[in-house]
């Protein structure tokens, strides 16, 4: 038997393991983050070479643990994260020996000269950065045609349980997070990009409020609707890494709104009667034309559920269609965004513009153009300053739709306390007004594929989010473990 195999063998018990029982493990001397850290790669040299999960490990990341075990032993440990590996997106800036990338191979070189906010808090809690996440290229705002999930750098991101599809740009660290790659994993939503493929690969993904964690040197798409959050097997999970990137930053000026400090019980919020007494909405003329019958039946199920922990279920109009949010925004935003992330990145990086990032491309047609470039060449008709007319009418008008008629007005009309839908129906509100949702594994289309349920509510209402996420989890025990692993 060679070694690799002994890891395997002797630490299968890990997939699928919560950081609780992991942390406790440590504790007990029965695993070191160092042995975890080989048990992750191993995993990623194998299953992960099925998905295309995974663009790079960390190269220190094994002597980091071994640092991380020899603090243990010395002082204790720093948080529930002391020594628990993570994956983070490829458009999260680490400085240290891994690229920073957004899937492109423009950007295939380039390392970041400082930790994102994010990055800084990980380290800083005492998680071990394990590697980047491949992930739909520039946060798929590069072709219309291109797949959720396929980036020039990584290929084509696979869901581990068929062949489904896989969700928005975080896939990479979605899947990762299935299939047992990492303890956890962060990503970014702009629009869904956490939601849709949380709920297509099984996992729990916490969008938070703009807002409530830094997005300091995280490659942009939006300044109004961009946010990072965790992705994890468990709401548990999801709770501990959400209260490690806690905390104000000067640099990115909105988190100066939110309430929420790592000091926090956030584990107590983690109760199976959250639902008791909670007054659900369903809109379910949003998305009742637009589910299959089957999936219709598995939120049906849902709602079930819902109603046996107590919660009672009231069907709601919210005034207005997802449709009925203007796209001009993200086109107005993004080139201004990105323009802006580049022009500040060391001199020696030539793709300094979104310009740079379409020449570089034209140069370089067969590895960078399977599905063409022409989004990012409307986003680089656009200005940049933010000065036209239609980009301001589109915004007050996005963000009056979405929190004054959609969410913040309809929810209070109505009486609810919450929001649910299926999969990621209804992210396009939440994504306009800045609010949060968690998504929760829900059940399985008789073919095997994913669905979730996704719990939406005002502004910083993550401790109530998490509550009731854990209690329908604990009710249901609905995530299956993919055939992958």
């Amino acid at each position: 038997m060679n070694s690799s195999t002994s890891i395997r063998d002797k630490f299968r018990w890990v997939i699928d393991t919560d950081i609780l029982t992991l942390q406790q493990a440590m504790e007990d001397g029965r695993l070191t983050a160092e042995q975890l850290v080989l048990f992750y790669l191993d995993r990623i040299a194998t299953v992960g070479q099925e998905t295309d999960a995974v663009l790079e490990v960390n190269p220190h990341a094994l002597q980091i643990a071994q640092m991380l075990d020899g603090e243990r032993q010395q002082t204790g440990r720093r948080s529930m994260l002391h020594g628990i590996p993570i994956l983070l997106k490829d458009n999260m800036d680490t400085g240290d020996a891994m690229h920073t990338s957004a899937g492109s191979l423009a950007l295939a070189d380039y390392y970041a000269p400082r930790d994102s906010f994010l990055a800084a808090k990980l380290r800083e809690a005492g998680a071990v950065l394990l590697g980047k996440t491949n992930m739909t290229e520039w946060a798929n705002f590069l072709s219309e045609d291109m797949p959720n999930g396929y980036s020039s750098r990584g290929g084509q991101v696979k869901n581990p349980y068929g062949p489904f599809e896989v969700g928005g740009s975080s896939s990479g660290s979605a899947v990762a997070a299935s299939a047992s790659l990492a303890a956890a994993c962060m990503g970014t939503e702009t629009t869904g990009s956490i939601i849709h493929p949380a709920a297509q690969n099984g996992i729990v993904g916490l969008k938070p409020t703009v807002g409530a964690i830094s997005r300091r040197g995280i490659i942009p798409l939006s300044v109004s609707q961009d946010t990072p959050g965790p992705m994890a097997r468990t709401v548990s999970d999801a709770a501990i890494v959400f209260q490690a990137l806690l905390g104000e930053d000067p640099e990115d000026p909105v988190t100066a709104t939110c309430p929420f400090r790592a000091a926090d019980d956030w584990l107590g919020f983690l109760s199976k009667d959250s639902l008791a007494g909670v007054r659900v909405g369903v809109a379910r003329s949003i998305f009742a034309r637009e589910v299959s019958d089957e999936r219709m039946g598995l939120f049906e199920s849902a709602l079930a559920v819902l109603e046996q922990a107590g919660a009672i279920i009231r069907t709601i109009d919210l005034g207005t269609k997802e449709d009925d949010l203007w796209y001009d925004v993200l086109l107005h935003e993004c080139k201004a965004a990105l323009n802006a992330y580049l022009g500040r990145t060391p001199a020696v990086n030539p793709i300094r513009s979104v310009d740079d990032i379409i020449r570089y491309n034209e140069e370089h047609p067969a590895d960078t153009l399977a599905y063409g470039q022409e989004l990012l060449k409307d986003i680089n008709n656009r200005s940049g300053r933010l000065t036209e007319p239609a980009y301001i009418e589109a915004l007050i008008r996005n963000r009056h739709l979405a929190e004054n008629v959609a969410l913040g007005k309809a929810m209070e009309e109505n009486g609810v306390d919450v929001l649910v839908f299926p999969q990621d129906h209804g992210c396009s509100f939440e994504a306009a007004a800045g609010y949060p949702s968690v998504t929760v594994p829900s059940g399985v289309t008789a073919e095997g594929e994913p669905f979730g349920l996704t719990f939406t509510g005002e502004a910083f209402s993550e401790p109530d989010l998490i509550g009731y996420a854990y209690a329908f989890e604990q009710l249901t025990q609905a995530r299956q473990t993919p055939s992958i692993v």
